[in-house]
């Protein structure tokens, strides 16, 4: 039986920020919550699975399967959506077994997992990587890693509708650009769509720049026939994408101290604490409004508390994945 596209379209609030080092700058800094639209289904990662839950339903597929690391929010998604909408999924996963909270997770919400070691995920974008797994699954759409592509990108612009229309309640009449943490590249591929040109969108690198984000931001614009139109990749990956020092957990904790926001070591903590560099070095005009997009991720803080718990550094980034 083919799968129902569900009627869900979550809603995030927009909230102003007040952090002591945007006011030397006086720019103002607003923050789509979308760590706040499910406990399960939160962050951005919805928005670019909705697409491919739509395609999968028009081709008659039962479900869906993609790919991922043990610690990866895109299957956790997947898994969760699977179970709420009431769909099979399957997940293909990095490496050999592993026991991570997420793992437990996927099992935990019905997902059938494949363990394809290191050199069988290498191998995700070569030609014929996904025929023996669609011969297996017939009845499954398959969906790339991190649900990117166009597809993922479109159900992104939605993100800017939201914004737009909460825009009053800060008493903003307009905004002058948004930030974000970049992973794939696929969210800010949306938001650079949507955008048309209007407001220049910012891509804070969690990733180096081996990991081909620039190129998949190229390729998505290209697949809708767009030119480069106002996005600027900023490194803020921190010497690599797992890697968390004694400056960024504390620029963490400090933020969630100060504003009772959670964030996570990987994207959102090292986005917003590239978004502060930039503030105080003047990168942003006086009077500038920003919108940070809080991309959640939270369910892989989790992870990164529990190695915390028994390490010495103040937070430990023990898990690897977007």
């Amino acid at each position: 039986m083919s799968l129902v596209v569900p009627n869900w379209l979550p809603r995030a609030p927009l909230q102003r920020l007040a952090f002591a080092w945007l006011v030397p700058a006086g720019v103002e800094l607003a923050v789509l919550r979308l760590d706040l639209i499910d406990p399960l289904l939160s962050g951005n990662k919805w928005f670019k699975l909705a697409p491919h839950v739509q395609a999968a339903s028009a081709a008659g597929a039962d479900g869906l399967i993609s790919l991922g690391g043990p610690h990866s929010n895109h299957l956790h998604a997947l898994a969760a959506a699977g179970q709420r909408f009431n769909f099979p999924t399957v997940g293909l996963l990095r490496g050999t077994a592993q026991d991570t909270p997420t793992v437990r997770d996927l099992q935990r919400l019905g997902m059938q997992l494949h363990w394809l070691g290191y050199g069988g995920y290498r191998a995700r974008h070569q030609p014929g990587f996904w025929a023996p797994w669609c011969e297996r699954y017939p009845a499954l759409y398959p969906v790339p890693e991190g649900g990117g592509g166009l597809l993922g990108a479109s159900g992104c612009i939605e993100l800017l509708t939201q914004v737009r229309e909460q825009l009053v309640t800060l008493g903003w009449p307009d905004y002058h650009g948004l930030w974000l943490a970049v992973g794939t590249g696929t969210t800010l591929a949306g938001l650079v769509l949507g955008e048309a040109g209007e407001h220049p969108v910012y891509g804070a690198l969690a990733v180096p720049a081996d990991h081909g984000v620039a190129q998949h931001v190229q390729a998505t614009l290209a697949a809708a026939a767009v030119a480069n139109s106002g996005y600027h990749l900023l490194e803020a990956c921190r010497g690599g994408f797992a890697r968390v020092d004694t400056a960024l957990a504390e620029f963490l904790l400090a933020s969630e101290a100060a504003t009772g926001m959670p964030l996570e070591p990987l994207y959102t903590a090292k986005a917003l604490m590239a978004l502060r560099q930039q503030v105080e070095a003047g990168y942003f005009a006086r009077g500038s409004r920003l919108v940070f997009i809080h991309t959640g991720g939270l369910q892989g803080r989790s992870a990164a508390l529990r190695t915390h718990s028994q390490a010495s550094s103040p937070l430990s980034a023990g898990y690897t994945d977007s």
